[in-house]
């Protein structure tokens, strides 16, 4: 069984996975540190890779672009999956994305974001989209976007905060509506809430659930 992984390990994981996808061969040692921009120097990331090595996720050779990932969770050449990260927190003044805010990076089925760029996902807390099917616990699918229509389940950034609503435009305001009696519609100013994406897709662990 492999082992569980640093925060850093992840996102290497993650870099060369996607970088492979995308190009047909792993990346180099320097390719991932440019890439990922939080380990300054190229020894730090030949430690995480002796890491991922130990830790059975991937084997590498002596010579460059030698990476191969063996994980069978991870394997970019079956496309099996993709891995997307998970963001929790959303740090101020930082982008969606940014290494802040990514609490894990989760395997989802490759086909649910084949056509999608930069996909990510949000954990649903409380029960108001109920009505949605949509559960406490959930991982929601998010495909970033900044507009929506009125009436689309969407991603809404109010603060710091994320939320799962139903969008509807008002005249300077918008009105996020729940799928629960129990809970009224969200009201704010256009300028106060952002659209951040809508959602595709939904991940449930049974397990979570108490059954």
């Amino acid at each position: 069984m492999a082992k569980a992984l640093t925060k850093s390990q992840r996102a290497i994981l993650q870099f060369i996975v996607q970088f492979t996808q995308e190009n047909g061969y792993p990346p180099t040692i320097r390719e991932i540190q440019r890439g990922i921009g939080i380990i300054k120097s190229l020894r730090g990331i030949t430690l995480h890779l002796d890491a991922l090595q130990r830790k059975g996720y991937i084997e590498r050779g002596s010579q460059a672009r030698s990476i191969r990932i063996i994980h069978p969770d991870y394997q970019p050449q079956r496309e099996r999956v993709r891995l997307l990260p998970l963001v929790g927190t959303i740090a101020a003044g930082t982008p969606l994305l940014a290494y802040e805010n990514v609490e894990d990076l989760i395997p989802v089925p490759a086909d649910m974001v084949r056509n999608v760029e930069n996909a990510f996902l949000l954990r649903v807390k409380g029960d108001s989209m109920l009505g949605e099917h949509i559960l406490p616990r959930d991982l929601v699918v998010i495909k970033p976007q900044q507009t929506a229509y009125n009436g689309e389940l969407v991603a809404v950034l109010i603060g710091e905060e994320a939320t799962i609503k139903r969008i509807y435009f008002e005249r300077g305001r918008v009105r996020l509506e729940s799928a629960n009696p129990a809970y009224e519609p969200i009201y704010a100013p256009v300028e106060e809430a952002r659209v951040i994406g809508k959602v595709i897709g939904l991940l449930r662990d049974y397990g979570q659930m108490g059954v």
